[in-house]
């Protein structure tokens, strides 16, 4: 069956034209945009009228590809910006003009565990007993943990790069007391999360999404964007956190000559790597130091979509 799943976020919108055989995805198409739909959200509680038209736009564009690849299914997903926003409804009407399809505005939960299984859906048998999958969003950050049998806790979390960002990090380069009031927030969050989620039972960490992938660009120094060698690196926490430091301390300048930042990025991933870091060295106390490795994926809710469009009646 060939499928197109979309997935729309806060700072991007996604798609992949996939053929599902046995759960297994085979990619067609695969394309991110940076559109910003949730561009002053967490200030306003409302899109603004230029995210509007920049995510309708990207959304004709993807109607058209999903046309002439001949997708016989389509889910499109909207998660944190959409269930935050007060004028929803405008965007939903919007997409279902131009898409043809209704989008769901999906819970956090259920965000969690679409994640969770577009990144189980490429790991060799879950072999840790206990895998934490930490996706790592323009809103939201999600904590799935789960194995062989599925998820088995997760949490939604109201942290991401794009809301940091707004909320915290509005200086270029951020300053000293910003990245402290910015800490202080993540470590208030972690804190819900570990009522939720057994983050000292993680035997693995997983993260997905764009700003842990271009975390791991810089760990690796790679002179492009390369997603072979990011899928499936697993890095030394030590390492990942120092990539984390360099790109926060940078000047936007400095991170635009980096020749694997995509430009849409190029403004939030210093917050996108203050919250990973910060969640890595939270993850490396409480194990004790068990856990001292980070894995990156670039499989994630996107797919998790596209499987779940299949599995359908």
């Amino acid at each position: 069956m060939r499928v197109a799943a979309i997935d729309c976020g806060t700072n991007s919108i996604r798609l992949l034209i996939a053929d599902v055989d046995g759960g297994v995805l085979t990619d067609v198409h695969r394309e991110m945009r940076v559109v910003r739909l949730g561009q002053g959200v967490d200030a306003t509680g409302k899109f603004s009228a230029q995210a509007l038209e920049r995510t309708f736009s990207a959304t004709e564009d993807y109607a058209t590809l999903i046309r002439s690849h001949g997708a016989a299914r389509v889910r499109f997903v909207a998660t944190s910006a959409t269930r935050d926003a007060q004028n929803r409804q405008m965007f939903i009407d919007g997409v279902r003009a131009r898409l043809g399809v209704e989008p769901e505005v999906v819970s956090g939960d259920e965000e969690a565990a679409l994640s969770f299984a577009g990144a189980a859906s490429v790991l060799p048998g879950l072999g840790a007993p206990l895998v934490l999958v930490v996706d790592l969003g323009g809103g939201s950050t999600e904590f799935v943990a789960g194995n062989h049998d599925g998820v088995q806790a997760g949490i939604s979390t109201n942290m991401g790069c794009v809301r940091f960002t707004e909320r915290f990090l509005r200086s270029d380069p951020p300053s000293a007391a910003e990245i402290a009031q910015a800490q202080a927030a993540v470590e208030d969050q972690l804190s819900t999360v570990l009522g939720a989620v057994p983050l000292a039972e993680a035997d693995s960490l997983l993260g997905v999404a764009g700003s842990v992938t271009t975390i791991t660009a810089q760990a690796l120094r790679l002179p492009r964007y390369d997603s072979g060698r990011i899928h499936g690196a697993v890095l030394p926490a030590e390492t990942v956190i120092r990539a984390c430091t360099e790109l926060l301390e940078m000047t936007r300048e400095q991170r635009k000559t980096l020749p694997f930042m995509h430009p849409g990025r190029v403004d939030v991933i210093g917050a996108g790597a203050l919250i990973w870091r910060t969640v890595i060295a939270r993850l490396v106390v409480l194990t004790a130091g068990r856990l001292n490795s980070v894995t990156a994926s670039e499989h994630d809710i996107l797919d998790g979509i596209a499987l779940g469009i299949s599995q359908q009646d």
